[in-house]
C-alpha cells in the first residue's frame, strides 16, 4: 500500500519493496534478489480455514518463505509489524473501496524447515498490503436487477473482508437499504434459532467457512424458500449439493461440478438470469400446449358423446380423430416449444412449489372455449339453416370446422393478449406449423375421399365454415376482457 511504504521500516528484505512498491514491485523485487519465480522450492497451498498460502524459494544459500493471506491473519502471525493499527485501518479503507486486500509477510530460514504451517507461517516479518479489484462484468448489475424483479433475492457469500463485500454488494444492487452484512465470526456466535429468525435481514456474508455456507442454505430452506447456490471451489461442494439447485462455474473444480446440477460454462451470473427466463418460458409453453390440447379434447369428447343422442352416430370418424390428435399431440407441441423468451416473464412472481400445473386461468379457458366449441359443433350439425347451406357436404364441412377451431384456438392459447398475433413473428416455427396444417387440411377436405369422409366444398361453403370456426377468437377475447375487469390474473 503506497501510503504506508513511505514511512515504515520493513527490515532488511523490506527495503527493496519500499523502493519499488509503486511500480511492478514484485517482479523487480524478485529480480533484484535473484529469486527465480519459475523454480520455487516448495509451497503450502491456500485453504479456507487458515486463510493463507506460502511459497518457499532457495535464496543465497538460505530459504525464503513468502506468505500471503487475509491481512488480519498475516498480522496475527507476524512478530515484526511496526504499526499494526495503521495496517488495519488501511485494510478497512481499501476494502471499503471494493478492493480485495492481501497481507504479505516473509521469513528467512538458514536450513529448510519442516513443511508445516506451524513451522513456516509463524514469526513472520510483515511487509504490507496489496489491494486488487476483480471488476464485475457490465451485465451483472442488470442481471441482479432482473432477478430481483422476478422475485428472486440474490445473496452474496464470500471469503472477502466484510467491507469489501459490502462495497461490491452496494455497487451491484445486492445490498439494498435496510439489508445487513455479517462476518463469519458473528455468524458462528448466532444460534440456529437466532439465524432462523433473522436470516432475511442479511444480504452479505463475509469471511465464510464451508460449514457456514451449508448452514445459510439450510436456514433459507427451513423458512420455505427454494435455494440455488453458485460456486467453483472444493469448499463449495457441500452447499452446492445441499441447495435445491446447484450452479457450478465452468472454470471451477471437478468436485464442484460433480456436486452441482447445472454448470455455467461462461462463468457469468447473466447466464443464471437467462436460465431462469428460459425455464419460465418452457413452463409457460407447456401450459399453453395443455390449454390447446384439453380444449379441443373437451370439445371432441362432448360432441362424440352427444352426437348419437341427436341422430348423428359418428360425428367424428376414427381416422379423423387420428388426424386431430396428430395436430394436437405432435404438431402443436412442436410449435409451442419454440415460443419466444419474453423479458416480461421476469417481472412475474415465482411459482410456488405446491402450484398445480393447471391454474385457474387455464381451467377457465379450457372450460369456456371447450364448451363453446362443443355447442358450436352441435349447432353446426343440427341447425336447419346450416343444413340448407351445406346439404350433402355437411360432414365434410364439420371435419373442417373441428380442425380450424383447433387452429384458431392455438392462436388464442399462445398469448394472454387480446391481440392473438402478439409476438407471433418471434415464433416462426409456429407460423410454419399452422401453414402446414392448413395446407394439409385443405388437401384432406378435397382429396380425402372415403378414408376421411370428405368430398370437397365450394368456395362459399369453405369461407362460411372458416368464419364459424373463427368465432372462438372473439369469444376468447370477451373471456379475457371479463377476467381483466374482475382483476383476475391474465395468462399462464
Amino acid at each position: 500500500y503506497g501510503g504506508l511504504a513511505n514511512s515504515w521500516d520493513y527490515g532488511p528484505l523490506g527495503v527493496e519493496l519500499k523502493n519499488n512498491i509503486k511500480q511492478a514491485w514484485w517482479k523487480k523485487f524478485v529480480k533484484n534478489n535473484k529469486v527465480n519465480i519459475e523454480d520455487r522450492f516448495a509451497d503450502l497451498p491456500f485453504d479456507s480455514d487458515r486463510k493463507m498460502m506460502t511459497v518457499i524459494y532457495k535464496h543465497e544459500g538460505k530459504f525464503l518463505s513468502i506468505t500471503k493471506g487475509a491481512p488480519d491473519i498475516i498480522l496475527e502471525h507476524s512478530s515484526y509489524k511496526p504499526d499494526e493499527q495503521r495496517a488495519l485501518m488501511a485494510n478497512e479503507e481499501m476494502a471499503s473501496d471494493a478492493l480485495r486486500v492481501l497481507g504479505i509477510g516473509y521469513r528467512i530460514f538458514d536450513t529448510l524447515p519442516e513443511l508445516t504451517t506451524e513451522n513456516v507461517e509463524n514469526d513472520l516479518t510483515f511487509v504490507g498490503l496489496v489491494g486488487m479489484i476483480d471488476p464485475a462484468r457490465p451485465e451483472v448489475k442488470e442481471s441482479i436487477r432482473l432477478a430481483s424483479q422476478a422475485g428472486i433475492r440474490t445473496i452474496m457469500i464470500t471469503g472477502d473482508h466484510v467491507k469489501t463485500a459490502e462495497a461490491i454488494a452496494k455497487q451491484l444492487g445486492i445490498l439494498r437499504d435496510g439489508d445487513l452484512a455479517i462476518a463469519s465470526s458473528e455468524l458462528q456466535k448466532m444460534t440456529d434459532e437466532d439465524l432462523f429468525d433473522n436470516i432475511e435481514k442479511y444480504s452479505v456474508y463475509a469471511r465464510v467457512a464451508p460449514e457456514d455456507k451449508v448452514r445459510i442454505v439450510e436456514t433459507w430452506q427451513k423458512i420455505g424458500h427454494i435455494v440455488s447456490m453458485t460456486g467453483d471451489g472444493v469448499n463449495d461442494a457441500l452447499a452446492l449439493k445441499k441447495a435445491d439447485v446447484g450452479f457450478a462455474m465452468g472454470s471451477g473444480t471437478e468436485v464442484a461440478k460433480e456436486a452441482s446440477d447445472i454448470v455455467i460454462l461462461d462463468n457469468n451470473f447473466y447466464s443464471i438470469a437467462m436460465a431462469i427466463l428460459y425455464g419460465r418460458t418452457i413452463f409457460k409453453s407447456i401450459r399453453k400446449f395443455i390449454i390447446c390440447q384439453l380444449t379441443i379434447n373437451l370439445c371432441s369428447l362432448l360432441v362424440s358423446i352427444i352426437g348419437p343422442f341427436i341422430g348423428i352416430p359418428v360425428p367424428i370418424t376414427v381416422v379423423q380423430m387420428l388426424w386431430i390428435n396428430m395436430i394436437m399431440d405432435t404438431l402443436s407441441g412442436f410449435a409451442f416449444s419454440y415460443e419466444p423468451a419474453l423479458i416480461e416473464y421476469m417481472y412475474e412472481k415465482p411459482k410456488k412449489k405446491s402450484e398445480s400445473i393447471i391454474n385457474k386461468y387455464m381451467f377457465n379457458q379450457i372450460l369456456i372455449t371447450g364448451l363453446y366449441s362443443a355447442i358450436l359443433c352441435i349447432f353446426f350439425l343440427k341447425s336447419k339453416f346450416i343444413n340448407l347451406i351445406f346439404g350433402d357436404d355437411l360432414m365434410t364441412a364439420f371435419f373442417g370446422l373441428i380442425i380450424f377451431i383447433s387452429i384458431f384456438n392455438s392462436f388464442a392459447a399462445r398469448t394472454h393478449r387480446l391481440n392473438i398475433l402478439g409476438n407471433i413473428f418471434q415464433n416462426k416455427v409456429f407460423i410454419l406449423v399452422i401453414l402446414f396444417v392448413i395446407c394439409m387440411q385443405i388437401i384432406l377436405l378435397y382429396k380425402g375421399g372415403e378414408l376421411f369422409r370428405t368430398n370437397g366444398l365450394t368456395i362459399r361453403e369453405f369461407i362460411i365454415m372458416v368464419l364459424f370456426s373463427l368465432s372462438v377468437v372473439p369469444i376468447d377475447c370477451i373471456r379475457k376482457t371479463i377476467l381483466k375487469l374482475k382483476g383476475d390474473k391474465i395468462g399462464v
